[in-house]
């Protein structure tokens, strides 16, 4: 049964809840932690004000050869960064705890992985693992029995959940993030390939134990997003999710209620994530290697409506699919699959630019300090300028392919590429 989670409370005790939750945003984003996969609740936004436009090899802080190739990004709390890699030929997965300061690997853990069909440009270590102030949470694929994993910042196993098996063509490639006491990590398969429905799940972050499962058995394709937290105006949390069969869809975090979706929005596969733009929420979909539709939809007051209002829908050209955009100052900023970067009104999806910089992307783009950073296939960092006017500021070359987010804490920006990891800010030369 559905247990009522700390964001399921009445009266006074929702306010200091709300509080507690909104500090905790503040004290993360305050102390440099990149908690997740795009930072704190998934925004891809930071701060800090110590990352160049432009750089050199001989100007990084460090880099390392990582024990193996993947798509993660990195994750950050403190002094200690997370990361994980895998071999596909022996089927070994890796987390890697790394210090901060200079790269140093402080500890390992290592799982045995099982063969699983994947589209030829995905990888094991494809999720990103997610972080709270005890525990790291990392997620490794198979089709049977994937498995979630707790460990201490140390490196000791708390626990292990088994979930549903992998019933998609492409694969996995959801990270999980944590939710007040829940871990939340979704969990779909392509209709027809499988018995297994697909569920949106939350476990207890203390014991690995699920406390709700949301069924959506009618998808059509996989989704391969990661859900946000949307704070709607009477305090509450909404965990929002985007997929195939419910478009952007709202459920309570506390018991796994759906509170509203907008199922026509999204009618093709999902891969990038949701972006909040103050009350709207923002998410794309696609299908061969380009964007079919972006919808931005506004949620419906609390118990009005279960659809949401549609503000305004995109189709095809301007539209990215894999890579996840980003908003900041009434901006959004989308980087497309075949190499386009453009800029739209987020309230009303205007393109105010549309160029070509540099090469394709499947990672994402973070904005930092109002510049947006964004890594291509290619491996090259293109640095823009983050305002209504295109101006590139900068096109740095990692010397490797790909597919990866950066992250940015304490003034350094992490850089993952296949097989290494690269650190630049701050403490530059």
């Amino acid at each position: 049964m559905p247990r009522r989670g700390v964001c399921a409370c009445e009266g006074g005790a929702v306010w200091m809840v709300v509080m507690a939750l909104a500090l905790g945003f503040v004290v993360s984003a305050r102390a440099g932690n990149w908690p997740r996969f795009r930072g704190p609740n998934g925004q891809g936004i930071s701060e800090d004000k110590s990352i160049p436009a432009q750089w050199s090899p001989e100007d990084y802080n460090w880099k390392i050869e990582l024990p193996g190739g993947g798509h993660s990004s990195p994750v950050v709390w403190g002094d200690k960064i997370f990361v994980t890699c895998a071999d596909d030929t022996t089927l070994r997965g890796r987390l890697l705890c790394l210090n901060a300061s200079d790269g140093r690997e402080l500890w390992r853990k290592e799982s045995d992985l099982a063969k699983l069909q994947m589209n030829a440009l995905n990888t094991y270590a494809a999720a990103t693992p997610a972080l709270d102030a005890e525990q790291v949470y990392l997620f490794w694929p198979d089709k049977e029995e994937p498995t979630l994993t707790a460990l201490t910042h140390d490196g000791r196993e708390v626990w292990t959940a088994k979930l549903p098996g992998i019933y998609a063509r492409h694969g996995a490639g959801n990270s999980p993030i944590v939710c007040g006491e829940h871990v939340i990590i979704p969990r779909e398969q392509d209709k027809g390939r499988g018995d297994t429905a697909s569920v949106w799940l939350a476990l207890d972050r203390k014991t690995g134990q699920v406390r709700w499962r949301y069924e959506h058995p009618q998808n059509a394709n996989a989704s391969y997003s990661t859900p946000c937290i949307y704070h709607d105006q009477q305090g509450q949390d909404q965990l929002i999710f985007t997929s195939n069969s419910h478009g952007i869809a709202a459920i309570d975090p506390g018991t796994g209620r759906l509170l509203w979706k907008t199922p026509s929005a999204l009618p093709a596969r999902v891969v990038s994530s949701p972006v909040l733009a103050g009350d709207t929420i923002i998410a794309t979909c696609g299908e061969g290697g380009a964007g079919v539709r972006l919808a931005a939809v506004k949620p419906p007051d609390s118990g009005s409506s279960s659809v949401a209002k549609e503000i305004y829908g995109l189709e095809r050209g301007v539209v990215p699919y894999v890579p996840t955009s980003v908003v900041r100052d009434g901006l959004l900023f989308g980087f497309h699959d075949q190499g386009k970067v453009l800029c739209f009104r987020s309230a009303t999806g205007e393109v105010l630019w549309s160029e070509k910089p540099a090469g394709r992307y499947f990672g994402s783009p973070v904005w930092v300090d109002g510049k947006l950073y964004c890594i291509t296939v290619d491996g090259d960092v293109v640095v823009l300028r983050a305002g209504p006017r295109y101006e590139l500021l900068a096109v740095n070359s990692l010397g490797e392919k790909s597919q990866a987010t950066p992250a940015v804490a304490n003034g350094r920006m992490y850089l993952r590429t296949f097989s290494h990891l690269i650190c630049v800010g701050g403490g530059q030369k």
